[in-house]
């Protein structure tokens, strides 16, 4: 989803990718059910940006962007559309 070690807080912020990453898959998933397929669940990878065996802690592909100096954590535009899409399906 990003550049190993190369995004900074206001681009890791703003991962649109992510957002159309999850919402195609999320209709593919959808459709899925409706054509019969028995779903039990679905669950993002990563909540947070986390240690990944291969990079460190370069890559960046949770919905929490961390600081790994500070520990901060910032939600991503990714984070704000997962909850609204929840609310908007709890409502329905």
């Amino acid at each position: 989803m990003d550049q190993p070690g190369s995004v900074t807080l206001p681009e890791g912020l703003r991962d649109t990718k992510r957002i159309n990453y999850y919402k195609s898959y999320i209709t593919e998933l959808k459709r899925a059910m409706d054509d019969g397929a028995t779903v039990i669940g679905y669950f993002a990878w990563s909540l947070l940006d986390n240690f990944e065996w291969r990079l460190g802690y370069t890559s960046r592909f949770g919905l929490v962007y961390v600081d790994f100096k500070t520990n901060m954590r910032y939600p991503k535009e990714s984070a704000y559309w997962f909850k609204n899409m929840l609310k908007r399906e709890k409502n329905n």
